[in-house]
């Protein structure tokens, strides 16, 4: 089940947040986040939205989505996705990516843009390109890998129009 994620979601997003941003191979955010400043990046308020893919009581995957830019940018929506360890392999990307292009479309979103997949990250971009996202452009040597040094940032884009 995907639902709207609420503050006392946080205590069980929080591990899986940290494991991932601490692995160094996907995102962009500081490795010295505590809790509460990682929650305040994550949980989106409105016009966004957080939900959580929860199962048998357990949150398995959490998606972030809204604008990319304010004001005059934000006709064009973008997202962010964090699975849990256990849960990879298993659909919970690919059901949180498609929840994520039917908000944007209910909404009226133009496109949605991802600005940073890095390309090391192959399960995201076939992913991403299997929900019909392009690669319009990727910045080489952008993301600085913890294994992989220095690999490119993708930037993708998918039209709802």
């Amino acid at each position: 089940m995907i639902r709207e994620a609420t503050r006392d979601d946080w205590a069980e997003i929080w591990p899986t947040f940290d494991a991932i941003v601490q692995d160094g191979e996907t995102y962009c955010y500081p490795t010295d986040l505590t809790s509460e400043s990682a929650a305040a990046l994550w949980l989106e308020r409105p016009p966004g939205r957080t939900v959580v893919f929860e199962e048998d009581g357990l949150i398995l995957g959490t998606a972030k989505m809204g604008p990319n830019r304010p004001s005059y940018g934000a006709h064009i929506g973008t997202g962010s996705f964090m699975v849990g360890d256990a849960a990879r392999g298993h659909g919970v990307g690919r059901q949180l990516g498609e929840h994520v292009i039917t908000w944007h479309r209910e909404q009226g979103f133009r496109g949605i843009q991802f600005n940073a997949v890095v390309e090391s990250n192959t399960a995201a971009v076939n992913l991403w390109s299997d929900l019909g996202f392009e690669i319009i452009g990727t910045v080489p040597g952008a993301f600085r890998s913890r294994t992989q040094g220095y690999v490119g940032l993708h930037v993708m884009f998918l039209d709802l129009t």
